[in-house]
């Protein structure tokens, strides 16, 4: 087969469209998009230590089993782990963490208030300073009357949903290759090989995708965290590392990853918000590289996309679906190019074509033959009633 074809135009154009499709009904949804996402994250993860154990002579069966019960019980005893060392000696430690921390988020606002109305005097008469303290007041008065319930409900709402997700790890792993066989027996005998190509062409894109998203990783923490030691930012490589991950959903996880490293400099010097500023600057300068370098070179590589439409389609993304647009249209993107692309190849090859058109010759024949004998065999008896000469 000819790897090296091209799609043209209009399966591009096509690409695009189905894209754009699927962005919308994954957003209506959500609440099986997620878990399904999660459960093949979690696939490509064991699937490498589960062949191993295969190939070390255990079924299958066996083998997804185990590897689910070890992922799931040493992710359980780290969380636990996690929630013990963050308790401390006492009940509230984490609560007054979070208050410190909240505390400094403020501070460096109300700095930045009376910064901006010593340099620009306008703003002073304008009473910023007072303003945005009225504001903060106001929201966290009334946030909890107003969201605490809907932020409840959607936990509860979204809790049961994303059990599935170690379901659909277990049957992903166990059942995988017995559905690329179910597929591939579908398909007509002319476009077989085809076929078993494109089953193995979106598996491997989808593990491209996720090995370019854990480079993209690790390029982010390594960038950011040596940016934030350099202006003396406390835990800059655990920054960096948290700061990463929200930024597997653009633009919205980078706010949030920003907000969280701002809080984090204000706290450690309140009485200097420069050390925020320089905290700010940095986020920006790795975000714009994350963006335009990193992003293109690592997801747009691993998929095999222009670096101009990766950047585009992010913004596509997240214009038709919002958060989950910016956080699906790449994957999607990837896996429906190369279904466009291969069924574009079936469609403008005129040998397969001319196969197919022959094989249901074939078989409409072979299904006839016994037909046209029985039709042979009537027609040489004799009517009942004929006269005898």
């Amino acid at each position: 087969m000819n790897t090296g074809e091209r799609a043209g135009p209009v399966v591009w154009t096509g690409i695009i469209a189905a894209t754009c499709l699927l962005l919308l009904v994954v957003q209506q949804m959500l609440w099986l998009a997620l878990p399904f996402i999660f459960g093949t994250v979690l696939h490509y993860i064991l699937l490498g230590p589960m062949q191993r154990m295969v190939r070390a002579g255990y079924g299958r069966n066996v083998a997804a089993l185990w590897m689910c019960v070890l992922f799931f019980a040493v992710a359980s005893l780290a969380l636990a782990a996690a929630l013990t060392w963050s308790s401390g000696p006492e009940e509230d430690s984490w609560e007054k963490t979070v208050g410190l921390y909240l505390e400094g988020g403020v501070a460096f606002v109300h700095n930045t208030m009376a910064l901006l109305e010593r340099r620009f005097p306008v703003l002073a008469e304008m009473h910023l300073t007072s303003t945005v303290n009225r504001a903060f007041r106001t929201y966290t008065d009334n946030f909890a009357q107003e969201h605490l319930g809907e932020i409840l409900v959607g936990v509860a709402t979204w809790v049961p949903s994303l059990l599935l997700a170690p379901f659909l790890t277990f049957f992903f792993l166990r059942d995988g290759l017995r559905f690329k066989k179910f597929l591939a027996r579908a398909v007509p005998n002319a476009y077989f090989e085809r076929t078993l190509y494109l089953l193995h062409e979106v598996d491997q894109t989808a593990r491209r995708y996720f090995e370019g998203l854990l480079k993209l990783t690790v390029l982010d923490t390594a960038v950011l965290a040596l940016g934030l030691w350099t202006i003396g930012v406390s835990s800059p490589l655990l920054l960096g590392l948290i700061s990463a991950v929200l930024a597997w959903v653009p633009f919205v996880g980078s706010v949030a990853g920003c907000l969280l490293v701002v809080i984090v400099a204000s706290t450690d010097a309140p009485n200097n918000p420069f050390v925020a500023y320089g905290a700010i600057g940095v986020f920006v300068l790795v975000r714009l590289l994350d963006d335009f370098v990193f992003m293109p070179l690592t997801l747009g590589r691993s998929l095999r996309v222009h670096p101009l439409v990766t950047v585009l389609m992010i913004f596509v993304g997240g214009a038709l679906a919002g958060v989950v647009g910016l956080m699906l249209v790449l994957p999607l993107l990837g896996v429906v190019m190369v279904v466009g692309e291969t069924l574009g190849r079936l469609v403008t090859n005129p040998r397969l074509r001319a196969r197919h058109r022959y094989a249901l010759k074939l078989r409409e024949r072979q299904a006839s033959v016994d037909l046209d004998v029985s039709h042979e065999r009537r027609a040489r008896q004799p009517r009942p009633g004929k006269s005898q000469a």
